[in-house]
Parts: C-alpha cells; structure tokens; sequence
C-alpha cells in the first residue's frame, strides 16, 4: 500500500453517485488523498447497506457501473470489500438452494450443521461458546421448494433470531473457492487495487470453540487467499474487531491490520488530557497497518480496547459521547463484556464526539497522521460532518448517525468551513513529507501534552500537542534541510 492519506466513503455518500464521486475527487480533492479510496460495498445488495451483496460482477445501477470505478482507479489505488464470510440470501446461489436443497449446483457452497455437528444437532454448551451477533443463535431455518424438507444454515448476522439476510459461507468447500479465486481475477481485471476481506474472522466454524478467529485455521484461509491475491497483484486487508492482541497476531505474519484502539484511545486522551496510555500503545502497536478515527461502524470499545484502558476510563467516554448524542452497539455474547458493561460500539461522528471543538478535532487527526500506520479519513469525518439524528430515526439504524449522504452542494459547503480546509492542509502536508517513510524515533510525554517525530535519514518532522488548549504545532525539516514551524 501507498504510505500516503486514504478516503473511505460509500459509493453514493459524496454526491449521489460514483461518477459525482469522481467528479468531487478530481475538482475539489485532487491530490489529497494519495493513498486511494476505499468505496463501501458499491455492489447489488438486499441488506446492510452493501454488506449483504447479490452479486459482485455488476454495480448497483444507482451507484453507476464498472466503467467508473475504473475511471476513478485512473487515478488512484481503489480498494474494495469482499465479505467473505457470508453473501445476501436473495443471490442467485442461495436462491438455488432454497429450490433444490443439496441437489442445488451451489449446496456445498452453504453450512448445513451437519457439516459441523455428524448429526445437525449442536449441543448446548457449543452454542454457549458461540461469539453471537444475533439472539440466541447463529443458525436460520429455511424450507426447501422441491421437498419440503427444513434444512438449518449458518447465518452469523441479523436482528431476529429467526431471520438473516446474510448467509454464511463453507469456506472450506471446493465450490466457494472456486468462486473466491474467480471473483479476485475478476476484480483485478477492472483494476482494483486493494481488498478488504469483511468479517474474516467469522469464517470458520469448529465444535468447542467460540467459531470466531479459530487458530490455526483462520490464519490458514487468510493464507490461501494471501497467495492467490499476491499472485494477482493485489493486496488484502483483513478486517477483524477483536482484543487488540489479535491485531499484533495477524501483524506478525505479515497481514495489514487496523488499528482500531487509536480512536477511543485518542477521545481519552483528549478528554482527560493524560497522553500516557496513547504513548504506551503507540510505543508497540504494529507498524503495518491503517489508522481510522471513524468509520461506518461506531468507535470501537469492547473487545477491542479491553486490557489498554481500565472499564472505568471506557465507561467515561462512552458517557461523554452519550451525552454528546451518540447511541451504541451493544455484544450479545456475555464472554465478551465485562462486570455488565456490554457497550460495543459508539455511534457519533468524530467531531460530534469532540464537542465541535475544530481545534481538538484537529489534534486528533494530527495524532492519527503521525501514530504508525497509513491514514484513512472517513468522509463524514473528512467534512467535519455532525450527528444525523435524522437518520436514525427514519431508518431505525444507530450507525445512521454517521452516515449522512451529502450532495455536491453540501460538501462545497463544508470545503468552506475552516476545520476542513485545516484538515485537508494537513492531509497533504501528511502525504508530502518524507520523514513519514523513516522510523518514528520518539514518544515523549511533555509538561502539558506529548510529542512524536519521525525521521527519515536528516529529515525529521515532530508533533507537538498542547493538551491545555489544543494547540498542535509541527517541527519539521524542508527540501532544503532548514527547520520549519507549522501551526496545525
């Protein structure tokens, strides 16, 4: 990946389309965001907001076509999602086995729980075992046309115990191999760069265990598709909320991960104006990985950031931000939260979730820029957009809040706000000097904030934030060797 700043967006949240996509990205934004774009899932689907794709040989005709997310690769690296671990029950290969049963042509591409469990029938103690993300568990009833017959599926997602729009897939079968492997030569074909494999870690299913990142077999299908993806010339993201030490397991063999710590790890710092814990977790956090702040997800909180910051530290913010008008994602499974605690994920934009402060917004940004990693810039956050209470309440989804879709005129609007043209400033400044390429050489803890640098052989530049006021400053040397100062 190109050590340069990334957008993240879906495909009709910049202007409706994927041609006003282009069309912002060339007029308005040339040149910031170096390191490519990351469009959400921008393909036919019955659910999820793209997350529960029909196919992915075409594009949502809202959306646009092929022909523009090659138009915007032109010009940029683009990466796309695969959802690995599950497709829209109204896909033609679902939709076969609901009329065929296991005569369907796609059949071994399902988990029927005999695959699992000799004889369908999961003892209760397995399922207590199961990471849930939905009531009760991850099993779905469906009625086959031919026969009749009731078959029990894998559905890991949904809200009802006995509905899902998603359904799971045998990874281990011979049929959805062959469809990941065509779907990857397809892919690199229209030019994509990049692939971020959605809910990878659900995709294996063991008796025993919580059938969630299972080692070693997760990592063993992560390989597979590693090598068939590096054959192709594309690069893979794995994208896992877990404990953050399962973000260090899959550094360790050489995966890009996210570093979904930094965003609530940053908030407390901020909030409670104490940059320890921050220099701590930055001081041995994995190198080879993407930053976020937000995304269309909420903040993450729980697994992730258990064991970096104290229930009590997480409590706190999460009751600032509530106060803030954010809402939560909330765990099912009980082994994943602790003493009651079971908040999730926050779901507020950024900024919201800063108080509209431009000046700590800011700071936070710039304490993404210089953490390790390659930044990636949600385009709400991008805007310094604010809470869409609107939108949670018209389509009954919590995440609505940070998914606001603005027009062309609404984000000429925002360029005009001073926190955003002050962002894009430093996006660019991020992607144009050389000492992001080098070592990052000290953390410190200063009287009244912190400091980080990075070096590249005599150029350096250095953070410096004043936890006081906000107040980011930046040290740094220019083409000529001569020290610079730079007020953020």
């Amino acid at each position: 990946m190109n050590n340069k700043v990334q957008l993240i967006t879906y495909p009709d949240s910049l202007g409706g389309n994927l041609a006003a996509l282009d069309n912002l990205l060339g007029q308005h934004f040339r040149g910031v965001f170096q390191g490519g774009v990351h469009i959400l899932p921008p393909f036919p689907s019955t659910g999820d907001r793209g997350f529960a794709p029909t196919t992915y040989r075409q594009i949502e005709p809202a959306f646009g076509s092929w022909a523009d997310i090659q138009k915007i690769s032109a010009n940029c690296d683009v990466m796309l999602d695969i959802m690995v671990n599950h497709i829209s029950r109204h896909s033609t290969y679902f939709q076969n086995f609901l009329k065929h049963g296991r005569n369907s042509t796609y059949a071994d591409m399902f988990i029927t729980l005999d695959k699992v469990w000799p004889d369908g029938n999961p003892p209760q103690e397995d399922v207590k075992k199961i990471f849930l993300r939905k009531p009760e568990h991850p099993f779905l009833d469906v009625k086959i046309q031919d026969t009749g017959q009731t078959e029990r599926v894998w559905a890991s997602f949904g809200r009802h115990v006995d509905y899902s729009e998603q359904i799971d897939l045998d990874v281990n079968s011979v049929t959805t191999r062959t469809f990941f492997k065509d779907l990857f030569q397809f892919l690199r074909d229209q030019n994509v760069k990049l692939v971020r494999l959605d809910a990878v870690g659900y995709v294996i299913k063991k008796p025993g265990t919580s059938c969630f990142m299972v080692e070693p077999e997760v990592y063993e299908f992560i390989d597979w598709l590693t090598e068939i993806a590096t054959d192709l010339g594309l690069e893979l993201l794995p994208e896992v909320h877990d404990h953050f030490t399962t973000q260090f397991k899959l550094a360790a063999r050489g995966y890009w991960v996210y570093d979904f710590v930094l965003p609530l790890l940053i908030l407390h710092t901020l909030e409670t104006r104490n940059s320890q814990k921050l220099l701590e977790y930055l001081a041995q956090c994995p190198r080879r990985q993407i930053t976020m702040l937000d995304c269309h997800d909420g903040i993450p909180v729980q697994p992730d950031l258990d064991d970096v910051l104290e229930i009590a530290a997480l409590k706190h913010i999460v009751n600032i931000c509530l106060e803030r008008g954010a809402n939560l994602n909330r765990i099912i499974s009980e082994t994943k939260y602790t003493n009651g605690f079971d908040a999730h994920q926050i779901n507020i934009t950024y900024y919201e979730a800063l108080g509209k402060n431009d000046d700590a917004y800011l700071a936070a940004r710039a304490t993404q820029f210089f953490s390790p990693g390659i930044p990636q810039v949600y385009y709400v956050g991008l805007l310094a957009g604010e809470n869409d209470q609107l939108g949670v309440t018209q389509t009954g989804e919590g995440r609505a809040i940070n998914r606001h879709n603005f027009t062309e005129a609404e984000v000429v609007q925002a360029l005009e706000k001073p926190v955003v043209q002050r962002l894009i400033e430093l996006i660019k400044f991020r992607n144009q000097h050389p000492a992001f390429n080098g070592e990052l050489t000290n953390l410190q803890q200063t009287e009244d904030g912190f400091n980080i640098k990075w070096q590249a052989g005599k150029q350096f530049c250095e953070l410096q934030i004043d936890l006081k006021d906000y107040r980011t400053e930046i040290s740094y040397t220019d083409e000529s060797g001569h020290i610079q100062n730079y007020s953020v």
